[in-house]
Formats: C-alpha cells, sequence, structure tokens
C-alpha cells in the first residue's frame, strides 16, 4: 500500500516503479496477500535454507568480515535472499501501478524485526 501511495502522490501517468530494499536479509517481491499463501512461503523458505542449520556465516568464532555490535547468527535469511531478490519494476498505466487483481508488493523480512530502508523511483510522465 506504501509503494501505491507514492506512485498516486507522484502525478507520473505513465512510466514504471521500482521498489528496492538496500538489505541482504529482507526482500521485496509480488504476490497474493492471502494469510494462508503468506504461510506457505515462509515455510518454503524456511525448507530451502532451514534457520536451525549450519551455515559458515554464523561461525562468529571464524567470520572476520562486516560484523556489527549487534551480529546475530542469520546465515538462513542470506541464503533465502538468493531465491528472491532485492527489487521488483511495475510498469504505471494512467496514475496507478499495474498490478494485477491480487497482486501486492511486499516487503520480506527474513532475519529479525528492525527498521528497513526501501527505496521508491518512479520515471515517467
Amino acid at each position: 500500500d506504501d509503494v501505491v501511495a507514492v506512485v498516486e502522490r507522484s502525478g507520473v501517468q505513465f512510466g514504471q516503479v521500482t521498489a528496492y530494499s538496500q538489505h541482504t536479509t529482507a526482500a521485496i517481491k509480488i504476490n497474493e496477500h492471502e494469510p494462508l499463501l503468506l504461510r506457505d512461503m515462509a515455510r518454503t523458505l524456511r525448507h530451502f535454507s532451514p534457520p536451525n542449520a549450519y551455515y559458515e556465516h554464523n561461525d562468529f568464532s571464524r567470520r572476520t568480515v562486516n560484523m556489527n555490535p549487534d551480529e546475530c547468527a542469520n546465515g538462513h535469511a542470506h541464503c533465502q535472499h538468493l531465491f528472491i531478490g532485492c527489487s521488483v519494476h511495475v510498469p504505471v498505466m494512467t496514475g496507478r501501478m499495474a498490478l494485477g487483481q491480487w497482486q501486492r508488493v511486499f516487503i520480506l523480512e527474513m532475519d529479525r524485526p528492525r527498521t528497513r530502508e526501501i527505496l521508491v523511483q518512479i520515471l515517467g510522465v
């Protein structure tokens, strides 16, 4: 809904909008907003990259780069991100995002809840 509102406020009638996540453990995707499907998607991501599996990224006794003071074991989230991606592009037609009937733009949090930065860029006339 936030991306839709940005497009509407922009005044662009024809063009495209890009929503981009600046994070490697939070992704942007288009899919249907249906509660049971959302659970299915989360279960599918856990299947591909289970949180309880071994990830070298989580071995803080060996890892020496890209560390923060509040670092957490999130190798699974980085691996899940490989299947999703960081951006979506949607045409803008007559001032509205050309999404299908059930399509919505999602931010998928695969790590832990925290503030995220999403860039929205609209190009057009």
